[in-house]
């Protein structure tokens, strides 16, 4: 074969698989939120971005679209370095200061709430990345009103649970226990993680009710968390990426029964195509080698 014709050949390969490379769907994986107590994005997002139920979810809606619940798993400062109450006023707590969850700081008293009690309590955190670090969870103090937007001072200073957290999460859930004091009505747990290998923090806030008629008059609406049906069906209208926050980011491993195979056998056809390709251009380069002479 002429020189010229090996070299078009050759370039057509390569060409071919960058190509399929670059068709390659990659998965955007973000953070995380946590499910119980339900936060208050998670909750929203689990009504549906589209056709919330409830009047908190649907205002949040018309007031800054649906892109907030899509992107569930990203409340975040991407250079905290702990600094959390130089970086964030008080009332802007649940948003984490940025624009574009500011509906979150809404003082109401019918975002969609836990029922929960004193004592012994199991949190649960959806990790859709999991990284290195420290979950500080804090619980509003006695007294405090929900129709005030939340302040620094109004968080007890002893937290309720303090969990150290790891490169891996079981099922995608990072699960610990934790201790609330008692309280009556309505309140807040608010949740700060720190990174250990990488400045960024995630935040969050879960509204909860203590027991008592207060709390029943108050817990309008129980808040529920996304099922894994409804994460999976919205991640792809999710803009969220965890790249460039440093660390060794890694969606966490599902169980078997989680993880089941693609409903599309389009990525395995692309990564299958991209290999011939790749091989195809390799051996001409190899046979070129071989045979110097020919040219």
């Amino acid at each position: 074969m002429p020189s010229s014709r090996r070299t078009v050949t050759g370039v057509a390969a390569l060409s071919a698989a960058t190509a399929l490379v670059g068709l390659t769907p990659t998965a955007a994986s973000a953070h995380g939120a946590v499910f119980n107590p339900v936060s208050r994005v998670a909750a929203c997002y689990a009504e549906g971005p589209e056709t919330p139920r409830s009047q908190v979810c649907k205002d949040l809606v018309a007031d800054s679209g649906t892109q907030p619940l899509y992107d569930w798993n990203e409340v975040n400062i991407a250079n905290a370095a702990g600094q959390h109450r130089t970086l964030i006023p008080d009332g802007k707590l649940c948003s984490a200061n940025r624009e574009k969850y500011r509906a979150l700081d809404w003082a109401r008293t019918d975002w969609p709430a836990t029922a929960v009690a004193a004592g012994s309590f199991g949190f649960k955190v959806r990790a859709t990345a999991a990284h290195s670090g420290t979950m500080t969870v804090y619980v509003t103090k006695p007294g405090f009103d929900p129709t005030q937007p939340l302040k620094w001072s109004d968080l007890d200073a002893t937290p309720v649970a303090v969990y150290n957290t790891t490169r891996t999460a079981t099922d995608g859930y990072y699960s610990f226990t934790g201790n609330l004091p008692a309280r009556t009505g309505r309140h807040i747990v608010y949740k700060v993680w720190q990174r250990s290998d990488s400045p960024e923090a995630f935040y969050s806030c879960s509204d909860v009710t203590f027991g008592g008629s207060a709390a029943k008059e108050q817990a309008t609406a129980p808040g529920q968390a996304p099922s894994e049906a409804k994460i999976a069906a919205g991640a792809e209208l999710s803009t969220v990426s965890h790249a460039g926050h440093g660390g060794d980011e890694q969606a966490p491993a599902l169980s078997a029964e989680s993880a089941a195979a693609p409903s599309s056998p389009l990525p395995s056809a692309l990564a299958g195509a991209g290999g011939l390709a790749a091989f195809a251009a390799g051996s001409l380069l190899l046979g070129r080698r071989r045979n110097p002479s020919a040219s």
